[in-house]
């Protein structure tokens, strides 16, 4: 009788497609069973390739399969963006974005569509210090000198470059003239290269731009000068270099370009947990803090989910909010 029950169970199980053979059958591969794509919005060559390229070997070691570097420019951006964002939200393609891209590029672009809230941040990866540098002989030596001569009287504006309408430098140098009552002439660029030759040549008075190795060189050569930096502890790599807010004039006024690892909202949460944790292990290497260094960038500090979901939004209503103040209209 105990066999024939048995018996009778295990069919009535293939029956309703319960058995422990259909289970395993219908159950999803666990993530990730193929390569993983991470989509650097720029061409390769740059910072922002160099710094996949550090981080693609240790991820791809915590993972158990390859990621892929891909590069894919344009739109400031967006269009690697919107290509993550249409491919379907299984892991497989994450965003290596900054607030350049996610954030600011939907505000100042009509043609970008996406929104931020399309985005999760997994993990921010990496922070860089951004400084004001102006041309060598514009006569400050400090953020308070540069606001002091932007406020004399009858003097013509001074002329500030950024890498284009909407870009975060921008947003930052018009929250400068609203928090100093102050009035500057934007000039946008189309790149960082452009800009910092102008500077260097003396077309061009001032720059709010990422700390490179390149404008260190130049500083050196005193070809163009570092006034300040915008983060709120000086950086390792410029000790020597004032924050803003030590300063009288923008006390309080601090900002740092960060970059981090995104997936669309809708992929799965464990697939999201795992990258997390790749993620987080590969920025303990301490190749990576060496070769991080090396691109004038540090590791991010360690966030979990949550954290990350949370910076995540207070850095969006942060710069929607001096987009709103300034009137920034898509173009």
């Amino acid at each position: 009788m105990k066999r024939l029950l048995a018996t009778l169970a295990g069919l009535t199980g293939l029956v309703l497609g319960a058995s422990p053979l259909a289970a395993w059958a219908q159950a999803p591969t666990a993530y990730p069973a193929k390569p993983v794509s991470l989509m650097v919005p720029y061409p390769a060559g740059g910072p922002s390739d160099a710094m996949a390229r550090i981080l693609n070997t240790p991820m791809s070691r915590e993972l158990g399969q390859q990621v892929i570097v891909e590069n894919l420019g344009g739109a400031a951006g967006a269009m690697a963006a919107q290509k993550v964002l249409a491919a379907p939200a299984d892991g497989y393609y994450v965003f290596q974005g900054s607030p350049n891209e996610a954030i600011l590029a939907p505000l100042a672009n009509a043609a970008v569509k996406l929104r931020t809230e399309d985005f999760r941040l997994v993990h921010p990866v990496s922070d860089a210090a951004m400084v004001f540098v102006t041309r060598k002989d514009l006569g400050v030596n400090s953020v308070d000198e540069l606001i002091a001569l932007a406020r004399t009287p009858g003097k013509d504006p001074l002329s500030y470059g950024s890498v284009g309408i909407g870009s975060l430098y921008h947003l930052i140098l018009e929250k400068v003239q609203q928090t100093t009552h102050t009035t500057m002439q934007h000039i946008p660029y189309k790149g960082n290269a452009p800009l910092l030759q102008d500077l260097g040549g003396g077309q061009l008075d001032f720059a709010v731009l990422v700390y490179s190795a390149a404008m260190g060189a130049m500083a050196e050569q005193g070809r163009l000068k570092i006034i300040g930096q915008l983060g709120a502890q000086r950086s390792e790599m410029l000790k020597a270099i004032p924050t803003v807010s030590e300063g009288k004039t923008l006390p309080h006024f601090s900002y740092k370009i960060w970059t981090g690892f995104m997936v669309p909202k809708k992929t799965p949460e464990p697939v999201v947990q795992r990258l997390h944790q790749a993620i987080g292990r590969a920025l303990k290497d301490p190749a990576v803090h060496t070769q991080l260094a090396a691109q004038s960038m540090v590791a991010s500090p360690a966030m979990t989910l949550a954290e990350s979901t949370a910076f995540f939004e207070s850095e969006t209503a942060r710069y929607r909010e001096i987009a709103r103040s300034i009137n920034l209209q898509p173009q």
